[in-house]
């Protein structure tokens, strides 16, 4: 049959299939999104970012009302060659994965699926699921063709990055995989095919990885406090003309929606057997434990007033989820007199204050997200700065962490 659309982004106005779709359309495809998301539905149509996304705004004013229709309309997906879905394996409160959202998810747009379809699962997929998912449509005879391509863009950079990274494109039939092949090279000529399954675990490995890797740097941070020895001489040391260390990761608050789930959802996979993830889980969120117990030790916290820069989970996005900042708050507000926090993108949290009321409160700093609007910032000498990410200049961070 004809379709109006070249594909349909389902739950296309967050920041996983907004970027995406944006990118097919402004590639000259006929894209539509359907999102349930009235509020973003409405923005995206006035040409407002629902979300802060480098090189977004300018595309988003080209496609919108002629490459790009968006509405919370679950029609478009049947006039739609090609349905994209960026709804992942949900996980309960105990990180394990709960398979069931995802065929209930497909239960409520059963009707708008059409035979010939190709169905691209785009977020993070519990191992097996794509394959499994492909099985029960069957069996309910719709007739489709589903695929797994993993989303690989780093937040903010994905208008960059969905045009210069290779894609990884599976799909559990030829057909399916040929499909999704074709579909993704108008963004990039560079496709990596994979089983569904190998592609499932490259995703959860990737993040994994990246995860232990933040942990190893956590680490080694926190062993260099411990001695009173500085951290970053020694990390400028190690990586100096020395190309095995180039790789090698500042330490920080590794946080956000995936790297931290996508470590626990392979551990859950592996049936609990894997102690590299659980031992950078560990690493990872005790940072915020760690950095308060440090300033514990010398100061009397209980009459203090402590204030933390940046509340986003990384920098330059305005994009709250599991960020570290928000752990590091709670134990602070249990330990000082009063916790003032800051963030110049987060504009959606009431309970922030402004940068004139931090300084002009706090006895110590604590740089939680190195906003690029901060490295000019003008600190007061008589403030203690932690700074554990290395991002003011030594000269005005008066840094007493030892």
């Amino acid at each position: 049959m004809p379709f109006l659309y070249d594909l349909c982004v389902v739950g296309g106005c967050g920041r996983v299939g907004l970027p995406l779709a944006l990118c097919f359309a402004d590639a000259g495809l006929k894209v539509s999104i359907h999102d349930i998301n009235n509020a973003a539905v409405e923005l995206v149509n006035r040409k407002v970012m629902p979300f802060l996304e480098s090189d977004a705004q300018p595309v988003l004013d080209r496609v919108v009302g002629s490459q790009l229709t968006v509405a919370n309309d679950s029609s478009l997906i049947s006039q739609s060659a090609a349905v994209v879905v960026v709804i992942g394996t949900p996980v309960d409160e105990h990180l394990n994965p709960q398979f069931g959202r995802l065929t209930e998810f497909f239960d409520r747009l059963s009707d708008q699926l059409v035979n010939d379809h190709l169905i691209v699962l785009r977020s993070t997929l519990f191992p097996g699921s794509t394959d499994r998912l492909a099985r029960l449509l069957n069996q309910r005879e719709k007739r489709v063709h589903v695929s797994f391509c993993p989303e690989r863009i780093a937040e903010g950079k994905g208008m960059e990055e969905l045009r210069s990274l290779p894609q990884i494109v599976s799909g559990c039939t030829p057909e399916a995989c040929e499909r999704a092949c074709k579909l993704f090279s108008v963004l990039t000529p560079e496709i990596v095919p994979l089983k569904p399954f190998e592609a499932e675990l490259a995703k959860l490995f990737t993040n994994s990885w990246r995860y232990i890797q933040f942990a190893a740097a956590n680490q080694f941070y926190m062993m260099a406090q411990e001695f009173n020895a500085d951290f970053y001489r020694i990390y400028d040391a190690m990586r100096h003309r020395y190309p095995r260390t180039e790789g090698f990761p500042k330490a920080g608050f590794a946080a956000g929606p995936c790297l931290f789930k996508d470590t626990m959802q392979l551990a859950s996979f592996n049936n609990n057997n894997f102690m590299l993830g659980h031992s950078a889980m560990l690493i990872n969120e005790g940072l915020p434990n760690f950095v308060v117990d440090q300033l514990r030790r010398r100061r009397n916290l209980a009459e203090e007033t402590v204030g933390i820069l940046g509340m986003a989970f990384k920098a330059n996005v305005d994009d709250p989820r599991e960020s570290l900042s928000y752990k590091l708050r709670k134990i602070l507000q249990f330990e000082c007199k009063l916790v003032l926090c800051n963030d110049p993108v987060m504009t959606q949290d009431s309970t922030l204050v402004d940068l004139e009321r931090l300084l002009g409160e706090c006895q110590v700093l604590i740089l939680g997200t190195p906003h690029a609007q901060y490295k000019q910032l003008k600190i007061p000498a008589e403030i203690e700065v932690v700074d554990v990410w290395n991002f003011f200049p030594k000269e005005t961070a008066h840094e007493s962490t030892r």
